[in-house]
């Protein structure tokens, strides 16, 4: 077989989801419907927080960068799953192999930043209530926001610049249905145990940190909350973020599995089954979480809905 590196190793080849035969077009259907409503849904949200000026909070500031985030996550990865679905030939360039695992990354990590941030808010709301005000400022939340999404994008550049210096062999199918680190790898002409062992230094520390913290958080909310002496005020101050702890368990469960590993892979199967849940399945249940759970929340997307209906009449 000849041998490529990555300068003359034009494009990749995705097998993307094998053996879906006749049942292509459902899954194309479902997998459409799945990012329709994500991107609705989190816009939306997005929307209602920034035009009504009652939930300009640090909570709702915090959820509306969420959903700005997830709008961009998604678009990194679901539109090329659909396309792939349509075409035979699932091909994608060397270089916006990169881009798309780069971006993948960097948003996964500012999402995992601003997970922990939003923890970090619910700790000094009910936590510290008396100081929370002086604590929490709109410039805080800012600055908070801003190094999520400063932090995020930092993390992954050395790892794309180590796989972008790995010769490549002739065989150029991806095993997975999105550009990712460890498909890539499994590609290599070369021992990739240093890729390997960064991969899981870099992912080990943005993961299990922010995950610790999250936990800590909470183990110190529950506490708090445990402390209240009645059963109302013990609902109503937990129920401020339950919403938060769902997103996170589904968030992270699936993510500490697929990328705190010092194995390239484990079952292709598997590895593209965590791939939905972490890219299709939160970024969908997201706006249905945050949304259903929270009246103040869907008074505002009802009013931003008949603005804009209003506007559009006239």
């Amino acid at each position: 077989m000849e041998r490529r590196n990555h300068s003359s190793l034009a494009e990749f080849v995705f097998l993307g989801f094998p053996k879906v035969g006749h049942v292509r077009g459902w899954l194309f259907a479902l997998l459409l419907l799945a990012y329709l409503f994500t991107f609705c849904g989190n816009l939306l949200t997005f929307l209602a927080i920034r035009l009504n000026a009652a939930l300009h909070t640090p909570m709702y500031h915090f959820v509306s960068i969420l959903s700005l985030l997830e709008l961009w996550y998604t678009a990194t990865t679901i539109p090329n799953m659909l396309a792939n679905l349509l075409r035979e030939k699932k091909t994608i360039s060397f270089a916006g192999c990169l881009l798309q695992t780069y971006f993948f990354h960097s948003l996964g990590a500012s999402e995992c930043y601003l997970l922990t941030a939003m923890a970090y808010d619910r700790y000094l709301a009910i936590c510290r209530p008396l100081h929370y005000p002086a604590v929490m400022t709109p410039t805080l939340c800012g600055k908070l926001a801003a190094g999520c999404w400063t932090c995020g994008f930092l993390c992954p550049i050395s790892e794309v610049i180590l796989v972008s210096q790995l010769p490549f062999c002739g065989y150029n199918e991806i095993q997975h249905i999105f550009c990712d680190f460890p498909p890539l790898l499994s590609l290599a002409c070369k021992d990739t145990s240093t890729n390997v062992l960064v991969d899981f230094a870099i992912n080990a520390f943005i993961i299990l940190i922010t995950f610790l913290f999250i936990m800590v958080s909470y183990g110190r909310i529950i506490s708090a909350v445990l402390k209240i002496k009645t059963a109302e005020g013990r609902k109503k101050a937990f129920s401020t973020c339950a919403s938060h702890l769902t997103v996170v368990l589904i968030f992270f469960g699936s993510i500490i599995f697929m990328y705190v590993r010092l194995k390239k892979s484990y079952s292709l199967t598997l590895d593209r089954t965590l791939a939905v849940v972490y890219s299709v399945l939160t970024p969908l249940v997201n706006p249905i979480i945050y949304s259903l759970r929270n009246k103040e929340l869907i008074k505002a997307i009802k009013r931003t809905i008949c603005q804009k209906s209003a506007r559009a009449h006239h």
